[in-house]
């Protein structure tokens, strides 16, 4: 009797417990995932996967609950440079007074690409495979994510007063569109238009980002309703509420990313949701600014895709997605007034597949299933922290701290092992931290 075939793969990562995401609140004991390509070919039993594959390479995790990459769905990582620069302040405040002079005297390319190192570094050993940034230099941005092999979508910036990038709105648009024709069929960079807010863009430019996210079919990521006073000033200005003004332009869509949304009204809920706008929550920058509580249960209920992000760490200041994912929980309970609202599950999802559909990869990436890229993350659950484990998704969302994250790939490739970057050099990276440091501190 002739042996059973096996079928050649450059990968197979058996778990004690893989958790896919899709289906929703599903726990696989003993499984393994199969890989070839950068791609999940199938997800299925341990003692299977043995008969069936023949892979180049076999790691098996006995202690570890094995998970989609996390997707921090809005961030300005080059802001990691600022961490604890500007603490304990009102947003406009800390934003007018203290973050834009401090960037107008040292942004530029080298700032950007020294700030997204160190963010990659921060990110992938949290378990964190994919960002949607918001920040000036996207070309920067984006080359260094690409020479780190780390997965993102980059905001093309748009906002009404002359920056280190662009001086005019022609020049705005000018420069967005070469950085989207470069990275347009990328593997792991993509682009988004990325105006900052309805009160720093223009009915104009606003019309402008419509007809090209229309045309080249990409997303449009914008802070909104991030506080109450930026609605009383938009009712003044515009005699609108942001996303009416929004709304009347034509980009209430599904192509809009809105972050914040602390303000948002039981209308706006129920457009978000009729109309396919994803919401990304930042609960701790929110939290820290005291900009409000973005209803997440509300939203949730309504049907809306809710993601998280942590918002730039000049205003978190971390970027732990675990720790986002908890707060978030955490947070919804206490705004619905309800135990049971926003649960382990729900919270996990929109850290993960959530994220993903919110920045147009839900088709790539988010969950581990069979044709996806293989985003993956590996977490320790036999640490004191996690024990006794009796539910592995309340573990993830309640008890896991992103020190536990043990191994990360992207695209099948290895990133993080057993705790150590590959392939970084993580003290050239800390030793350029140190300079800016230096160089802001004398500012």
């Amino acid at each position: 009797m002739n042996a059973p075939h096996l079928h050649s793969v450059d990968l197979l990562i058996s778990a004690r417990w893989v958790v896919p995401i899709q289906p929703d609140r599903v726990v696989l004991e003993d499984h393994a995932v199969a890989i070839n390509a950068g791609a999940i070919v199938e997800v299925l039993p341990r003692d299977d996967a043995s008969k069936k594959y023949m892979p180049r390479e076999r790691i098996d995790l006995p202690e570890h609950a094995l998970i989609p990459g996390l997707v921090n769905a809005h961030s300005h990582n080059p802001m990691v440079l600022l961490r604890g620069l500007a603490d304990d302040l009102p947003l406009m405040t800390w934003l007018q007074e203290h973050i834009w002079p401090v960037e107008a005297k040292v942004i530029g390319p080298g700032f950007v690409r020294d700030g997204v190192e160190l963010a990659i570094a921060e990110m992938l050993r949290g378990g964190t495979t994919c960002c949607n940034e918001n920040y000036f230099f996207p070309d920067a941005q984006a080359a260094t994510y690409k020479a780190h092999g780390f997965r993102a979508v980059v905001g093309l910036p748009i906002i009404e007063f002359p920056s280190a990038w662009a001086q005019t709105r022609d020049e705005y648009f000018e420069r967005a569109l070469a950085v989207h024709d470069q990275y347009r069929d990328d593997p792991l960079v993509r682009t988004s238009f990325g105006p900052h807010a309805p009160y720093t863009v223009a009915d104009e430019s606003f019309a402008r980002i419509r007809t090209l996210s229309d045309h080249l079919d990409i997303p449009v990521h914008l802070h909104l309703m991030e506080t109450a006073q930026e609605v009383e000033d938009s009712k003044r200005e515009h005699g609108l509420r942001p996303m009416q003004r929004l709304q009347k332009l034509g980009l209430v869509n599904d192509r809009l990313i809105a972050v914040h949304m602390t303000q948002v009204s039981d209308a706006e809920i129920a457009a978000c949701a009729e109309t396919g706008v994803s919401v990304v929550h930042c609960p701790e920058s929110n939290l820290k600014l005291a900009s409000g509580f973005c209803p997440a249960e509300k939203l949730h209920r309504g049907g809306v895709n809710l993601a998280l992000g942590t918002d730039g760490c000049a205003s978190n200041n971390d970027l732990d997605m675990f720790g986002e994912l908890r707060t978030a929980a955490l947070l919804a309970k206490g705004v619905a007034n309800d135990a049971a609202a926003f649960d382990d599950a729900c919270a996990l999802r929109a850290a993960t597949l959530n994220g993903a559909h919110a920045i147009g990869l839900g088709e790539r990436i988010g969950s581990i299933e069979s044709g996806k890229r293989a985003d993956l993350v590996a977490v320790r659950m036999d640490e004191v922290e996690t024990q006794p484990l009796y539910n592995v998704i309340s573990h993830l969302a309640y008890a896991v701290s992103r020190r536990q994250v043990s191994d990360v790939w992207i695209d099948g490739v290895r990133k993080l092992d057993d705790g150590a970057l590959v392939d970084f050099d993580l003290a050239g990276v800390l030793e350029k931290a140190r300079r800016w440091r230096e160089r802001i501190a004398a500012l």
